[in-house]
């Protein structure tokens, strides 16, 4: 992404939906692969910090658990 070559300082909400919303396609599109690749970042950084927080050991140990009794009822068993 190009650097700006000014300081915007601190924008309202309000004020970034405009400036998007005046982007010319080309940068609109340069924006937006930008935007997707930090929204996923943000993502994976957080579901990481969960992990290693215990938060998903519960959702973990529940799919485990549907996997067996699935396979078990597959089996024949």
């Amino acid at each position: 992404m190009r650097e700006v070559a000014y300081y915007i300082g601190i924008m309202s909400i309000e004020d970034l939906e405009k400036a998007v919303a005046a982007l010319p396609p080309d940068q609109y599109a340069e924006f937006r692969t930008w935007f997707e690749a930090f929204e996923a970042d943000r993502f994976d950084r957080k579901i990481e910090r969960d992990a290693q927080a215990g938060k998903l050991d519960r959702l973990a140990d529940q799919a485990i658990d549907d996997l067996r009794n699935h396979l078990g009822r597959t089996s024949g068993a």
